[in-house]
């Protein structure tokens, strides 16, 4: 299977962490949203029709709709698939392409399914460590996360020269 070649192609710098922090709070709104989603179709949706309105009132009521397995699994599965999709076929999700900045392959490549996984659990990992797995950056040589060299992927940043350039195109 042959990889996809991301545009614009180049030599890029990476990213630095304040730029990966301001994609981040970006995407972290655009998360909460479709979570929001996802619960009230689960919620008010598939538990309505399968219990009515009056008996899901009761279980609500009851506290029987707090942590609810199927719908963390509904909602880890969720936020994975709005990862994957970004970053399997452009490189960018909305907040990074706001902030110009894109996860690619070394060689300029869009990631695998298989690497964006791996870079959404060692990001969550990387957040319940504290956030220490994004500022290890600050002291690697080439300013890769935990993330990033997990899953063999780095973050580089699109001069905005270049991004204006393709654009018109």
């Amino acid at each position: 299977m042959s990889k996809l070649l991301l545009r614009p192609q180049g030599d890029f710098a990476p990213a630095g962490l304040l730029r990966r922090c301001a994609a981040m709070f970006y995407d972290f709104l655009l998360c909460v949203a479709l979570l929001m989603v996802v619960t009230l179709a689960y919620q008010q949706g598939f538990l309505r029709l399968i219990y009515g309105s009056e008996r899901l009132k009761q279980i609500a009521d009851q506290g029987g709709l707090i942590g609810d397995p199927l719908l963390s699994s509904l909602l880890f599965l969720s936020l994975f698939a709005f990862f994957a999709k970004f970053w399997t076929h452009s490189g960018q999700t909305l907040g990074m392409q706001v902030w110009g900045i894109r996860v690619q392959n070394p060689d300029g490549t869009a990631i695998s399914l298989m690497q964006a996984l791996l870079r959404f659990v060692i990001a969550i990992a990387s957040w319940l460590c504290l956030g220490l797995g994004f500022l290890w950056m600050l002291w690697d040589k080439d300013k890769r996360t935990w993330h990033d060299r997990y899953s063999e992927s780095v973050v580089v940043q699109i001069p905005k020269a270049v991004r204006k350039a393709t654009q018109g195109r």
